[in-house]
C-alpha cells in the first residue's frame, strides 16, 4: 500500500489540524472506476441541501463529458465505499445514468474523513450561509477551536467567522429562508439585530413578500431598534432631497431657490431676486410655464 502525505487540499486538513500526523492514503496517485451501486452516502455530510436544478445541469455535463474531477472514497469493512468528498458529483452521476464513477480510495479514520468532507465544503462557493455557519460551528466544537484560532486555520477574517456564527441564533424559520435563498446573508445580518423573535419573523415575512433590499431592511430594523436615530436620519435624508430640488429649480429660474419645510410637512418655496428687473424675469418664466402646462 502506498503511503503518501496529501498535499492537494489547498488549505485543507493539514492547514486546520496541526497534529503533525501523516494522512495515510491508499491509491491516491491512481484513479479507480468504482461501481456506483457499491457507494454509500456519508450521513455526516455537512451539505444537507442539494439544488435539484443545479444537479440536473451537472448531470447533463456528465452525460456529455463525464466526471472531470474524481470523488474521494473510504473503503468500508463490508467491501463497499463511503463518500468523503464529492457527493454532488456522485448524485449527478446517478441522475446521468452512470454505473461507475472515477474515484480516489483513501484510507482515513472517521474523524479525518469527516474533516475532509467539512474542508471540501468550506472551500466551495455555492454553499448557502446556513450550511457555512453550521460547518464552522461543527469544526470549532469538534476540535475546540476559538473563533480567533479557527479564523486563522481557514484563512478567514475573524469578523467573517463571527458573522456566520451569529446566523445560528436566528429562528429556524429564517434559517430555512437562508437555505432556500429567499433572503441572503445581508438580510439575515440586519434581521438578527431585532430583539423580539416574533417581530423578527414578521419582518422576515415582509422581506420575502415584498422583496425588500438589504438597505431597506437595515432601515426598517433601525426604525424598530432606535426610532429617534432613525427619525433623525430620515429628516436628514429629506433635507438632502429638498436641497437637490432647490438646485433643480434654481437652474430653471436662474436664481437662488430655497425650499423650507416644517415637521408637519408644510412649507414654502422662496425665489430670491435682487431688483425689479430680476422679478420681471421670474414672472416671465412663470408665465411661460403656465402656457406650456
Amino acid at each position: 500500500m502506498a503511503v503518501k502525505r496529501v498535499g492537494g487540499l489547498g488549505r485543507g486538513v493539514n492547514a486546520l489540524i496541526s497534529s503533525g500526523d501523516d494522512m495515510i492514503v491508499d491509491g491516491a496517485s491512481s484513479i479507480n472506476e468504482i461501481s456506483i451501486a457499491e457507494i454509500e452516502a456519508n450521513l455526516d455530510q455537512p451539505r444537507k441541501d442539494f439544488d435539484e436544478e443545479s444537479l440536473e445541469e451537472l448531470a447533463e455535463s456528465i452525460r456529455q463529458v463525464g466526471v472531470i474531477q474524481p470523488i474521494s472514497l473510504k473503503k468500508l469493512e463490508n467491501g463497499k465505499y463511503m463518500i468523503i468528498a464529492g457527493e454532488r458529483r456522485f448524485r449527478a452521476s446517478k441522475m446521468a445514468g452512470k454505473t461507475t464513477i472515477p474515484a480516489y480510495v483513501r484510507e482515513v479514520n472517521d474523524d479525518l474523513m469527516m474533516e475532509m468532507a467539512l474542508v471540501e465544503n468550506i472551500q466551495r462557493e455555492d454553499l448557502n450561509s446556513s450550511e457555512i455557519a453550521l460547518t464552522y460551528q461543527r469544526l470549532m466544537d469538534d476540535y475546540r477551536f476559538t473563533q480567533e484560532k479557527f479564523s486563522e486555520r481557514v484563512g478567514k477574517k475573524r469578523t467573517t467567522v463571527t458573522n456566520y456564527l451569529r446566523l445560528l441564533k436566528l429562528p429556524a424559520e429564517i434559517q430555512l429562508g437562508l437555505t432556500k435563498k429567499e433572503i441572503d446573508m445581508g438580510h439575515a445580518r440586519a434581521l438578527i439585530n431585532v430583539q423580539d423573535p416574533a417581530v423578527m419573523i414578521k419582518l422576515y415575512e415582509d422581506v420575502v413578500k415584498h422583496g425588500y433590499s438589504v438597505r431597506k431592511v437595515e432601515q426598517l430594523v433601525q426604525e424598530l431598534t432606535n426610532p429617534k436615530k432613525a427619525e433623525k436620519k430620515t429628516n436628514t435624508e429629506l433635507q438632502e432631497v429638498y436641497t437637490t430640488m432647490g438646485q433643480q429649480l434654481s437652474s430653471v429660474f436662474g436664481t437662488a431657490v430655497k425650499i423650507e419645510r416644517n415637521d408637519k410637512g408644510k412649507g414654502r418655496i422662496v425665489l430670491q431676486f435682487a431688483n425689479d428687473e430680476e422679478l420681471e424675469k421670474l414672472m416671465a418664466i412663470m408665465d411661460q410655464i403656465r402656457q406650456n402646462a
